[in-house]
């Protein structure tokens, strides 16, 4: 049967989207607001969007770099996820108020803790300004060729004749390979105090062994206030701040959900990328995310291990576990669904659709020809071998012993002397301050034998991907002896003299730094560390060209999607923007001859607890509170729900985003999604996609009964 040009986008439309498949602008809400009604939202857009009035987005905030939070008070009350708050409640736990273990809860405002470098950014609009960039760079010569150059000129002269509110800023983002252009309008405050969060055996309750699994039992959750000036606007930490009043919070709903119900997801994820084509789907699947799990499983055996061996190494790692161990078992979530579904292969299916549809417009030989250099800017052996050596560098360097970051901290400084010569009296004085306060945070929390491990067990990964560019082997001492050696006689590791270089205002003049740069000199770590640095800025501009040339080939390719697609409009990727995703409360059965149901309750914690796996452990506290079912007004028919899951389309970024019924109210907080949901960043499966999260009744009841900080509640308007 002869297929008409109609019918064929409409079938690669169907075939490759999924319900409830998206992450929003809210702005721009037409595409899927009917269905959403239908599904079972009783808001009109205006209430989930708007730039005149109260609307759900103003109760919303970018909480930190990476995170969301929600506003559930009048008086600037916000609700995250414990493990989004996670570095500020290691950053106040010691032996002596040891925060990880017990948990805290400010019995009244002054004893809501300042964290130092915390922010919350609201958004004030959205506004789509794609037709404008797009006139004004055909307006310029060779804008293809040096489109950075070309945007930046064209968001420069957008953003000089834009008038903003009072203390806002605004930056122009780029969204899909640069084929739409937002202006995001934000106003961010400085003042973020830590008002509690419940114990790890709560917050984190299943470790490392639940994360991304389900059936999950974990209250994760944290509470902050965010203060202002007497203005409500943003002011630096200050005792004469006051709670933010803002314009909008949420209503806690105490009803609770049944499978089936509406739900909506409203946050800043993070990243996905869904319109790679198979060669990105393949390099992803088969290159980068294995080496990127290698590195991470001998890195978290070394920190695993010490936490075990001791309280103080617990509460200095237990920060630098959980960013470590996040992704590695997400990848490995990530790698096992993909193949599950065979990904590529679904990619390369699609492909052929889309090739089909040129064929029938006379473009499938540009198609194809587009196709072919995107897949050579993903394979081929060059780039590859860029792009895996930059990879191994991140996982090395940046995730891996913390002793090459300091030297190269320090030799930044001492071999640049403009630095300091720059720097005179007070203003010298201040930024030496700032340094040293840098270089007590990093030992605060840093172990030299721990450290001296994991370079031990990440070197060889780092060899073996790099081809030895820069090795770690002694010529006459075995690894561990010389390691051990180097750690030993590390003049980085040497604080007072540290110091005295960040505190000596004519030490760049001085006989000292030729000293010390000749003790550098004999120093083996400092030597590595300068080698690692050298081959970073040899691949670095090698990989600007590949992701330049990457860039502008998926530009040109979904441009062309889009033409073929002609009216269907599409999701953008996420890119830690605000948006908004929706679907319902439902299980899943991924595995065959299993059922996941949607809901769990405290039960499960009792049940998991009694197998002795230590991820299982609570305190005598919430045993016995469980075991007698003293749940309050929170339980239902003598149980207390803990998490549920939906089909909402989530990454990392929406965690701590308020997950809401239909009516706007919050009934729980997104934390996280199943195991074999990790792949929805790159293919998105409705059957067995879910996210998980904590309903709101536990995060309550932690805070009334088992916290026994129920004064937060009045606060909070609760809708039973």
């Amino acid at each position: 049967m002869k297929r008409t040009l109609l019918t064929l986008p409409f079938l690669v439309f169907v075939i490759f989207s999924h319900a409830f498949e998206g992450m929003w602008i809210p702005s721009m809400l037409d595409a899927v607001y009917d269905d959403m009604k239908a599904k079972g939202l009783k808001l009109s857009k205006e209430e989930i969007y708007s730039l005149n009035n109260s609307s759900l987005k103003d109760g919303i905030v970018l909480f930190g770099g990476g995170c969301t939070g929600e506003l559930v008070s009048k008086e600037g009350l916000l609700f995250t996820n414990h493990h989004c708050g996670f570095d500020f409640i290691q950053y106040h736990s010691s032996l002596e108020h040891d925060y990880l273990k017990d948990g805290f809860w400010a019995k009244n405002r002054s004893e809501e803790l300042p964290c130092p470098g915390l922010t919350a950014t609201f958004i004030v609009e959205m506004r789509d300004m794609t037709t404008e960039v797009l006139t004004q760079l055909k307006e310029i010569p060779d804008a293809k060729n040096n489109l950075a150059s070309a945007l930046n000129s064209i968001y420069a002269n957008i953003l000089n004749k834009t008038e903003l509110p009072k203390n806002c800023k605004a930056v122009i983002r780029s969204f899909n390979y640069n084929t739409q252009y937002f202006m995001v309008v934000s106003k961010t405050y400085t003042d973020v105090r830590w008002v509690g969060a419940p114990p790890s055996c709560i917050g984190k309750f299943g470790g490392d062994t639940d994360n991304w699994v389900w059936p999950r039992h974990t209250g994760d959750f944290s509470v902050f206030r965010i203060y202002a000036n007497e203005e409500n606007e943003p002011a630096d930490f200050s005792a004469s701040n006051k709670p933010f009043q803002p314009k909008h919070y949420f209503p806690i709903s105490l009803k609770g959900t049944q499978a089936g119900d509406f739900t909506m997801i409203y946050g800043f994820p993070g990243r996905t990328e869904h319109l790679l084509t198979s060669a990105g789907v393949k390099y992803n699947h088969e290159y980068l995310a294995p080496m990127r799990i290698e590195f991470r499983k001998k890195n978290l055996e070394v920190i695993d291990a010490a936490m075990r061996s001791s309280d103080q190494l617990r509460i200095q790692y237990a920060a630098k576990q959980s960013d470590v161990a996040n992704a590695y078992k997400k990848w490995q979530g990530q790698v096992l669904g993909l193949n599950k579904f065979n990904a590529i292969a679904l990619k390369e299916k699609e492909e052929m659709q889309w090739s089909s549809i040129a064929k029938s417009k006379d473009m499938e030989a540009s198609y194809q020809d587009l196709l072919e250099r995107i897949h050579k800017m993903y394979l081929a052996p060059e780039n590859l071998q860029v792009n895996l050596y930059l990879a191994a560098y991140t996982e090395f360097v940046f995730y891996g012993p913390e002793i090459f970051g300091m030297y190269q901290s320090l030799a930044e400084i001492i071999n640049s002397p403009t630095i300091l010569q720059d720097l005179k009296g007070n203003k010298f004085q201040s930024q030496s301050e700032e340094w040293m306060k840098a270089v007590r945070l990093i030992m605060k929390d840093f172990d030299k034998s721990t450290d001296c491990k994991r370079l031990l067990a990440l070197a060889p990964i780092w060899e073996k991907y790099t081809k030895g560019v820069v090795h770690f082997e002694d010529r006459k001492l075995s690894r561990e002896m010389a390691a051990q050696q180097w750690y030993n006689s590390s003049l980085v590791l040497d604080t007072a003299m540290v110091f005295d270089v960040l505190r000596n205002t004519n030490f760049i003049s001085t006989k000292k730094l030729v000293k010390l740069k000749k003790k550098l000199e004999k120093d083996v770590l400092y030597n590595k560390s300068m080698e690692l640095e050298k081959a970073y800025d040899t691949w670095i501009p090698l990989k600007k060209n590949i992701n330049n040339t990457t860039e502008t080939l998926m530009r040109d390719y979904t441009f062309f999607i889009q033409d073929l697609r002609g009216d269907k409009e599409k999701w953008a990727d996420a890119n830690s923007t605000l948006r908004l995703t929706y679907g319902q409360v439902e299980g899943s059965a991924p595995v065959d001859g299993m059922a996941y149901t949607p809901f769990t309750t405290t039960q499960g914690i009792l049940d998991k607890f009694s197998t002795g796996n230590p991820d299982f452990e609570i305190n005598t506290k919430l045993y016995d509170l469980l075991k007698k079912k003293e749940f309050g007004s929170y339980g239902v028919n003598g149980v207390l729900p803990v998490c549920f899951t939906g089909s909402n389309h989530t990454t990392g970024g929406n965690s701590g985003s308020p997950a809401l019924n239909g009516n706007g109210e919050l009934i729980g907080i997104n934390f996280d999604r199943t195991w074999e949901s990790t792949m929805s960043d790159i293919y998105f499966n409705s059957e067995i996609c879910r996210n998980v999260m904590v309903d709101s009744r536990y995060v309550l009841w932690v805070i009334d009964i088992y916290g026994g900080a129920g004064y937060l509640l009045t606060e909070m308007t609760l809708v039973k």
